[in-house]
């Protein structure tokens, strides 16, 4: 699946990060995706408060190969129309 942005919350998130993906889903056009690389698995939660349920479809949820030297998940979420 193509990619049009990518943000790297793996050091931490903050209520600035929060808003700069708010701030770049509401300028995406319909059908771009997005993805999201974070470490802390429960910080999950923080990047969908800040989207509108009805404005994205989350295609997946995934965490890295334990083989690298830092794991983290990726999550990928298409605007909808």
């Amino acid at each position: 699946m193509k990619v049009d942005y990518t943000f790297d919350f793996r050091g931490s998130i903050t209520s600035i990060t929060l808003l700069k993906l708010f701030q770049k889903f509401m300028e995406m056009a319909p059908n771009q995706v997005i993805e999201i690389q974070g470490a802390d698995p429960g910080s999950q939660q923080d990047l969908f408060k800040v989207l509108p349920e009805s404005s994205y479809e989350l295609i997946s949820i995934d965490a890295t190969d334990k083989k690298k030297s830092e794991e983290y998940y990726r999550i990928l979420i298409k605007k909808r129309t």
